[in-house]
């Protein structure tokens, strides 16, 4: 259930009349790791299992991707929604994020919220190096492949989509979430849990592009991140430093490559920001 029916009063060329709208639904989810808790984050409830396990991976909770930890559902609100998981993780698969946690309220629309220390945004890992080529109509078509699936989005119009794509235009998994990062967890915990994250070679997002995916998608090790909207100019200065080729203003058969640019082929369509 993504969505929820709400009355409301609309007013239109001087008159007033009331409407039934279809909102977005956004709940908490409470994550417990072995038997104590260890976050609340806010999000479109359906997908929780992914959610989660994309976002231990993406948050460096768990320290080996191939590892999948039982995550039990449970507490049902009165509406049916799952608003607690339980997980049971061994010591040794408990990455060094793990004593960092949170432990305070994520909403659905900040990667950052609820951090102790400014300190625990720095992370280690390899550039991505991946050295094939898309060509900017592939992208373009990926796109419309996941606008096709965001039903959430065509009824209420307030939720995000990411999804996940092979090198030539396979779509692979495609999620919705109030959150922007939020989809993008789901997605990659969607992708890990079918074996199929070392096929992802780009992920599409509905909206703007700020540092936190830019990130998300570098644990991932998927090397193109294309945006909708505008980037931020951290996510800029991250998307070159990290070796993903960061495309925003993909819309209207156009597209801005804003870091590196060499995994992208040329094309007859116009590049130029809109």
């Amino acid at each position: 259930m993504a969505t929820s029916d709400y009355e409301a009063k609309k007013y239109e060329n001087d008159e007033a009349f009331r409407i039934v709208d279809s909102l977005t639904i956004e709940e908490a989810l409470q994550i417990n790791i072995n038997n104590e808790p260890f976050m609340v984050t806010m999000r479109t409830p359906g997908d929780d299992i992914q959610l989660v396990r994309g976002l231990l991976h993406s948050e460096g909770i768990i320290n080996d991707s191939s590892f999948s930890p039982d995550i039990i559902l449970k507490k049902e609100s009165k509406n049916g929604i799952i608003n607690a998981v339980e997980l049971s993780i061994p010591k040794d698969k408990l990455g060094n994020a793990y004593a960092n946690s949170r432990s305070l309220l994520s909403v659905s629309s900040c990667g950052i919220c609820g951090r102790k220390e400014l300190d625990e945004l720095s992370f280690i890992g390899k550039v991505i190096d991946e050295e094939r080529q898309f060509n900017v109509a592939t992208i373009q078509s990926m796109f419309h492949k996941m606008n096709l699936r965001q039903s959430a989005f065509k009824q209420s119009g307030g939720s995000h989509a990411a999804a996940a794509f092979t090198f030539g235009g396979e779509i692979l998994s495609s999620k919705e979430d109030i959150g922007r990062h939020n989809a993008v967890d789901k997605v990659v915990g969607d992708l890990i849990i079918n074996g199929q994250l070392k096929d992802a070679a780009a992920i599409t997002v509905s909206g703007r592009i700020s540092y936190e995916i830019i990130i998300k998608a570098f644990k991932a090790k998927i090397p193109v991140l294309c945006a909708v909207s505008a980037p931020s100019t951290l996510a800029v200065d991250y998307a070159k430093e990290l070796g993903i080729t960061l495309l925003a203003f993909c819309r209207h058969n156009r597209a801005t490559c804003y870091s590196n640019p060499q995994r992208i082929s040329p094309s007859k369509l116009n590049s130029k920001a809109s």
